[in-house]
């Protein structure tokens, strides 16, 4: 047998101990003109809930040093690295904005949370929109024309708006009174809660947790929304009433060969009924993206583009028939998009900022001659894509066409069934009982 140590093992100090940070204690220094320089005081690095940070303890005393790190240790734990920051590190946190208004909240949130340009136009425009509501600011006509100074007054009346004015109680009441103002038709009422929810999610963007952790500012409690709960899900099933043979045929004959903008409107129209592409995607899309080989099309990052989400990138399969008919039209564009246009494109722009949007206009006004009446005839075609593909290959292959980020999405929208599913047991009955 091994014989035991004949000196016992060196005791280990806790965190709550002195003695456990004077060994944890080390000089701190920088660069300057190419030479090293060692600060005298001691720093000291604390690793606490998955963050670790360096603290200058401004003493040279060991001793006094270590029981600084203590203190700030137990304030990490007893309060969070927000206070201890606050309290021994003040130089790396921004101060505290307090009675936040809705302004100090939309800049900064831009400013920290990293949301893309587009997604921050829209959040802004639901979260003032129902202050807007809740508090009466009404900025008339002007608040629609931006070149008159009218919008921009009509804005900053609503971020002048403390947040903490902006109670659940209020919120709640709007709600209500948005969903009352609504025609009492079912069709109007079921627009009316989608509206809201829309609304309601958008703002409630602003106040995510995944947001308000990097936020420096003293917010409400409650927050505005607290309690403020949705509307039911309405549903959002797609239900086909668009003839597409008869569609297709339509545009050959009328678009297709036709001058002006027709052909890009019918370039358009494949793309969105064919390919399922969203118009963003339309807009952008460069004739390399094609692969008429394999009779595809590559959704992906340029210069110009970038998809919707990681998800939206990918390939779309298409048929022959519609590649060929494709490769023919780039046979005839000189140009590097597939639509073209004497538009220049507006990079990072926080709204719908299209290049083609007079060829969309024009097929839009077309479609609607031919009954697809919906609020979004292109959007339509894309629907009706996913119906289709849907249909007759099954919901996961209409989720990968679709390039959803999540299948939820698609059986949502996109799940309408076209072809009856029954037993076949009539064809047992008698076709004239006695």
């Amino acid at each position: 047998m091994a014989e035991h140590s004949k000196f016992p093992k060196a005791k280990k100090h806790g965190k709550a101990d002195v003695r456990y940070w004077e060994v944890k204690l080390f000089h701190d220094g920088y660069t300057r003109e190419g030479k090293r320089v060692v600060s005298p005081d001691w720093s000291v690095r604390i690793q606490h809930a998955g963050r670790r940070e360096a603290f200058a303890l401004g003493t040279p005393n060991k001793a006094a040093g270590a029981a600084k790190a203590k203190s700030i240790f137990q304030t990490l734990k007893g309060a969070g690295w927000e206070e201890a920051l606050l309290r021994y590190k003040p130089e790396s946190v921004r101060p505290r904005i307090l009675h936040v208004t809705v302004g100090d909240l939309l800049r900064e949130v831009e400013r920290v949370a990293g949301i893309r340009p587009k997604t921050m136009s829209d959040y802004s425009k639901a979260l003032r929109k129902i202050v807007a509501d809740v508090f009466n600011i009404d900025g008339g006509r002007e608040k629609f024309n931006p070149h008159t100074g009218g919008r921009q007054k009509w804005i900053e009346k609503i971020d002048a708006v403390r947040l903490a004015d902006l109670t659940p109680e209020k919120v709640q009441a709007w709600k209500l009174r948005f969903l009352k103002r609504a025609d009492a038709d079912p069709v109007s009422q079921r627009r009316a809660r989608i509206s809201v929810n829309s609304l309601l999610r958008q703002a409630k963007s602003l106040l995510s947790k995944n947001v308000m952790r990097f936020l420096p500012l003293k917010l409400p409690e409650p927050l505005p929304f607290t309690g403020v709960a949705f509307e039911a899900r309405q549903s959002m099933r797609y239900h086909s009433v668009v003839d597409v043979e008869k569609l297709i045929g339509e545009a050959q004959l009328e678009l297709a060969g036709g001058d002006g903008d027709k052909p890009d409107q019918f370039k358009v129209l494949l793309l969105s009924l064919c390919a399922g592409l969203r118009r963003n995607e339309i807009d952008k899309l460069e004739w390399t993206a094609f692969d008429f080989h394999k009779h595809l099309i590559r959704i992906q990052e340029t210069e110009f583009f970038r998809p919707k989400t990681e998800e939206s990138s990918g390939d779309v399969e298409i048929d022959s028939e519609v590649s060929s008919l494709l490769e023919e039209f780039r046979k005839q564009s000189p140009g590097r998009f597939v639509v073209q246009s004497d538009r220049q494109l507006t990079m990072n722009a926080t709204y719908s900022a299209y290049r083609c949007e007079k060829v969309f206009d024009g097929l839009i006004a077309w479609l609607r001659t031919k009954g697809v009446n919906a609020q979004k005839p292109l959007h339509e075609l894309r629907k009706e894509f996913g119906s289709t593909i849907a249909n007759e290959h099954g919901i996961f292959a209409a989720s990968r066409a679709l390039r959803h980020s999540d299948i939820a999405i698609t059986t949502q929208h996109y799940a309408d069934k076209k072809l009856r599913t029954t037993t076949g047991f009539g064809k047992m009955l008698r076709s004239h009982p006695q």
